[in-house]
């Protein structure tokens, strides 16, 4: 069982529920955003900075970038005070900085951090969080390549209706990450069903690498239909036809590095036409910060026909205000999108210093901003750092802090 202990910086009111110790944080209320449009604060928790936060319900989770904690699990049922109930901690020389929650079923990532030694358990975790006060693990999928650059997964896509995993993790006998897909119907045996990589990072099977080990990274894929979309680190992106599971095929390639030398995070494909055509949002991440022009930033993508892959349109939030003046250290570039597009064509992008945006994509060809919202920095941090995004059924959006902070967001676009 898991201590219900108060995230850094808590103040906990303590209650006896049905025979349970409650700690119930009171967090800092926080000062509100430094500038927003069309975006109002529906709640606010001081809480240890994210990788990921994903909501189902009336429950969140958060995978934490730093240990000693690996995932929060909150309560989200009145969204103006979410409140802490259970934490899960790192395994030694890990961190769990991403989390998703399928049903009663939550899964975490695990990656060598820090002073992580050969040997520490990564991989893939699987809890049955049916008591979510007392997450249990009940399944691991060790990745292996337990050497090798990035060890562990890193970000992954959770396929509830398949019971699928689809990420960026190492294997025994290849160079850097490569695309893994885990069938978790069974969570307390969860097992690999297929995996693709790009040509010389097999080095096990004899393939030569042409380049250092750190240059091969699958990011993270994200499916829609029998199609992966794979981002590629410092290769751009690949589509992967993965009608059979166990032998994905790449349909197509694009890379714009080093032209544009910003990594590709996320390759995130569109569930329907617009205007007749096929889409993909392509996201660069800023990792160099500082006053790079340009910015890494959102790109429109083409893909009507599939093998040859066109840019035909970018984003950039609009260069006004305070958050948009260039300091050192400020990453003002693009990081991460909810990864799902409705029909209002609205996309939700978390942007690091500068805050969430929010893009109509209406006109694929002409992407504009018709929201956003920059959270104040808390706790002596310079810039806000916003990592990850979500938007649940109810429209309230969930944006967490690298550093520190979770904000609970609504968008009002007014007529």
């Amino acid at each position: 069982m898991n201590a219900l202990v108060p995230a850094k910086g808590y103040l906990a009111g303590i209650s006896l529920v049905a025979g349970l110790l409650v700690l119930t944080p009171v967090g800092w209320a926080g000062d509100g955003p430094t500038s927003a449009t069309n975006v109002t604060r529906v709640g606010h928790l001081d809480i240890e900075g994210g990788g990921m936060v994903d909501v189902r319900g009336g429950l969140a989770v958060i995978g934490h970038m730093s240990p000693p904690h690996a995932t929060s699990i909150l309560d989200m049922s009145d969204p103006a005070r979410p409140h802490l109930l259970a934490r899960i901690p790192t395994k030694p020389g890990t961190h769990s900085h991403k989390a998703r929650l399928c049903g009663t079923t939550l899964i975490t990532n695990h990656e060598r951090y820090g002073g992580g030694q050969p040997g520490d358990k990564v991989g893939l975790g699987f809890f049955d969080v049916s008591d979510p006060r007392r997450p249990r693990e009940v399944g691991f999928l060790s990745t292996g390549g337990q050497n090798g650059f990035g060890a562990g997964v890193h970000r992954f896509e959770a396929d509830c209706g398949r019971k699928l995993v689809y990420a960026g993790g190492s294997a025994d006998g290849f160079q850097g990450q490569i695309a893994l897909i885990v069938d978790f119907s069974e969570p307390t045996q969860p097992r690999e069903v297929g995996r693709w990589w790009l040509p010389g990072q097999r080095i096990g099977a004899g393939e030569e690498a042409g380049r250092g080990s750190g240059a091969f990274r699958v990011h993270h894929p994200s499916r829609w239909g029998d199609r992966l979309y794979v981002s590629l680190w410092t290769d751009g992106f690949a589509i992967v036809d993965i009608s059979d599971l166990a032998k994905p095929r790449t349909v197509s390639r694009f890379a714009y590095q080093p032209l544009y030398q910003a990594p590709t995070h996320t390759a995130l494909p569109l569930g329907r036409p617009i205007m007749d055509r096929r889409w993909l949002l392509v996201f660069d991440e800023d990792i160099a910060g500082g006053c790079r022009r340009p910015a890494p930033f959102m790109w429109v993508v083409d893909i009507t026909h599939e093998q040859t892959p066109v840019p035909v349109a970018n984003f950039q939030p609009p260069a006004t205000g305070d958050d948009a003046r260039c300091e050192p250290g400020k990453r003002m570039g693009a990081h991460q999108p909810h990864e799902f597009v409705g029909r209002d064509n609205l996309v939700y992008a978390a942007w690091f210093s500068r805050g969430l945006r929010v893009i109509d994509i209406s006109n694929p060809y002409l992407p504009s901003e018709v929201g956003h919202y920059v959270p104040s920095p808390i706790k002596g941090n310079q810039f806000a750092m916003s990592n990850d995004v979500f938007v649940d059924g109810r429209g309230l959006i969930y944006l967490i802090d690298r550093n520190d902070g979770l904000e609970i967001l609504r968008f009002t676009r007014r007529p």
